[in-house]
């Protein structure tokens, strides 16, 4: 008997249920591991792997890996290239060449502390970059200081009577609301879940509760206000691309000038003289504390922003 037929002999032995019976050939018995294959006849089962679950990260994780993805992006070409101002108008120039109508932008960037008030103020450039806006003034005041109010043209004067009106929406289309130190405390309650969220509520800190009520508006018609956001960056159109290159230098200087007093990083004389009279009319008052200015960026529409180094 051949070596082939008894491999299929005992393979045919093998896959019977009974069992398995050696195969003896004439030479002696047969080694199974040389001449038979095992197979199987059942499907091969894979064993099931349970997903692993990703952890939740924290919000602290995930603001750390969002900077890390900031700071491998690509920068621009002037990120880190600190210019002087006339070389960053030139090269904005040159970047806007074919659109004349486009804004030089400014951004300064300030170490605002937390808790600290969002720096503000008021100045008028010697040549605006946007027309003014019309400013609808309503004014909360009695007696000769209402009189004094509509003469300098406020849009509606009254006193707490005014207060049902308001608190109805009939005078929402008002961007401006002053009040008299005499009767802040009486529309405080009843106004400021009204007027406080749209940042019209009148306070001491931004000069809307006050009792030269013909003067504020005096300045308010020939003035621009410029505010910080929550971070405290300031962003302020500065002047049009066709201006001539000494207006947009007079605009940026008076600006940065403002803002520097404003936010108490102004070095001159003057500036201390006048925290001096401050601090002298009033013990309660104290000197304003600096909110120190870390960046100043001048860009375009489609321009990059340029870092400035002289100012």
């Amino acid at each position: 008997m051949s070596l082939s037929l008894l491999c299929r002999r005992c393979t045919r032995l093998l896959a019977r249920p009974t069992g398995v019976v050696a195969p003896v050939s004439s030479k002696g018995p047969v080694n199974l591991e040389l001449c038979l294959r095992y197979f199987s006849s059942t499907p091969a089962v894979l064993a099931s792997r349970a997903a692993a679950k990703k952890p939740k990260l924290t919000k602290k994780q995930l603001a750390l890996i969002a900077k890390k993805r900031a700071e491998k992006r690509e920068r621009n070409a002037y990120a880190q290239e600190k210019m002087t101002l006339s070389d960053a108008i030139a090269v904005l120039r040159a970047v806007e060449v074919a659109r004349p109508q486009s804004t030089y932008e400014i951004t300064i960037r300030t170490a605002m502390s937390r808790g600290a008030p969002v720096p503000t103020g008021r100045i008028n450039l010697p040549r605006e970059a946007k027309p003014k806006k019309e400013a609808r003034i309503l004014v909360f005041a009695e007696g000769r200081q209402a009189e004094e109010a509509r003469r300098a043209g406020a849009h509606v004067v009254g006193g707490l009577e005014l207060v049902e009106s308001v608190a109805a929406g009939k005078h929402n289309n008002c961007t401006t609301v002053l009040c008299t130190t005499s009767l802040i405390r009486g529309i405080a309650s009843k106004l400021g879940r009204v007027l406080g969220p749209r940042g019209l509520m009148p306070s001491e800190r931004r000069g809307t509760v006050t009792d030269d009520i013909e003067g504020y508006i005096s300045r308010l018609s020939s003035t621009t206000e410029w505010r910080g956001d929550k971070s405290g960056t300031i962003r302020m159109p500065i002047a049009k691309m066709h201006f001539p290159i000494e207006d947009v230098v007079k605009n940026v200087k008076l600006f940065v000038a403002n803002v520097k007093r404003a936010t108490g990083n102004l070095k001159d004389g003057d500036g201390e003289a006048d925290a001096k009279v401050e601090k002298g009319k009033s013990k309660s008052k104290s000197i304003k504390p600096v909110n120190a200015i870390t960046r100043i960026l001048l860009s375009s529409t489609q321009g990059p922003g340029i870092l400035i180094r002289d100012l």
